[in-house]
């Protein structure tokens, strides 16, 4: 980066590998445009105090100024973890400022203004162990100069990372361990080891078997081998997302819509795909049950999450219907959770597309395999031909409005 600085430090450019960009704000640096004078040095390092970046090399080019405290200046470069290299410009003499018009710069009091060199500097770089350098004669010898210390400064760094390298190895443990296994191998100590290597071994072994049951379990759950299913799954000693999910589907698959239930709800994920596959899931299997007023709720949890044509669907076809135990009206199946089509009270069919959750659904961050979609029928909800009409109310007219229920004249 570049920074020019008076009384107070101006950021020319900021931290940047493009060094065209630096070359540009250098050279479009006019003095005419800087209204503060004086030389602080001492704002300049606590400007760079507050950058939080890391070791910093900094070049300081510069005559010194007015500056004198020399302890408060070393304290600050080493605060702000600066690798000082100081290029004094001028005499120690000191000499005229020329301005564009040929005069000589002079102060307000009209007296001229002498430029040399602050001593102060030198003893600076002395203290900080920094580079002190003064200008060659062409500005070429100057540069190179400031590049051979620019480069003695990364070479020292090197080494000094090479020295800690070697003085944080720690060979004492391996030697401690091997001579700990010689005196266990030929003692009696050698059974404690193999009962080690024994619990050390049981977490692997534990993994390796709840990955073979569970790929035991999808196997059966395609084949629509429900019990095997069920019985490969109460194998598993660390369950997973993916086995309480395909364990609630076999539920589910087998009818126990209340065991399915309470299984969907023990399950946790910060997942929202998996969230909305849970409630729509919960939904279907309220259904099943008639519970319509819970089935409801669920839809809508499901409709929050995120855009669900199913869920929408069976939304629609529940929306004016009481619990079955307030009502006696026909359980209207959903689309379709059992992967089968499900049957009105006329025995009539209708096909439906297949939906991700009728095969155990792999989540998200619980590892293992998830298991293909299937391409199975879906049935719609149907009601009972026979069931007594009920009037809309106000809440119904709210689904209206919210566009869960496709009613082109409802009033």
């Amino acid at each position: 980066m570049l920074i020019a600085f008076t009384t107070n430090p101006l950021l020319l450019s900021p931290p940047t590998t493009d060094h065209t960009l630096i070359d540009v704000a250098l050279k479009s640096l006019n003095p005419k445009y800087i209204l503060t004078k004086g030389t602080s040095i001492e704002r300049l390092f606590k400007k760079l105090a507050l950058m939080d970046m890391g070791h910093k090399n900094l070049i300081l080019m510069t005559d010194g100024g007015e500056e004198n405290n020399l302890m408060a200046l070393s304290t600050l470069v080493n605060e702000a973890d600066i690798s000082l290299h100081i290029l004094a410009l001028g005499s120690t003499a000191g000499s005229t400022i020329q301005n564009s018009d040929s005069s000589l710069l002079k102060d307000k009091e009209g007296n001229l203004v002498i430029s040399r060199i602050n001593p102060l500097l030198k003893s600076l770089a002395s203290s900080t162990s920094g580079t002190y350098i003064t200008a060659s004669s062409t500005p070429e010898a100057t540069a190179e100069t400031l590049n051979s210390a620019l480069q003695k400064e990364e070479n020292k760094a090197q080494i000094t990372q090479k020295m800690q390298r070697h003085y944080s190895e720690r060979y004492q443990l391996p030697l401690l361990l091997a001579l700990l296994l010689f005196i266990m191998v030929h003692t009696r100590a050698v059974k404690i080891l193999f009962i080690l290597f024994t619990f050390l071994g049981v977490s692997t072994q534990a993994s390796m078997f709840d990955n073979h049951h569970l790929t035991l379990a999808y196997e059966s759950y395609h084949k629509k081998d429900f019990n095997t299913t069920i019985l490969e799954l109460k194998k598993i000693k660390k369950p997973s997302l993916q086995s309480q999910m395909t364990l609630a589907n076999t539920y589910y698959k087998q009818h126990h819509y209340k065991k399915a239930i309470a299984l969907y709800k023990s399950i946790r994920s910060t997942s929202i795909p998996v969230k909305q596959k849970l409630y729509y899931n919960i939904a279907n299997a309220y259904t099943m049950l008639g519970t319509y007023s819970k089935a409801k709720i669920y839809y809508t949890k499901t409709l929050q999450l995120g855009v669900d044509e199913d869920a929408t669907y069976n939304l629609n076809h529940i929306a004016l219907l009481p619990d079955k135990d307030t009502a006696g009206l026909g359980i209207a199946h959903p689309k379709s959770q059992d992967g089968s089509s499900s049957k009105s009270d006329s025995g009539e069919e209708e096909k439906e597309k297949t939906r991700d959750e009728d095969a155990p659904s792999s989540g998200s961050g619980g590892g293992g395999e998830s298991i293909a979609k299937n391409q199975q029928k879906k049935g719609k909800i149907l009601y009972d031909k026979n069931a007594e009409q009920q009037p809309l109310g106000s809440k119904v007219y709210e689904l209206i409005n919210k566009g869960y229920i496709r009613e082109t004249q409802p009033w």
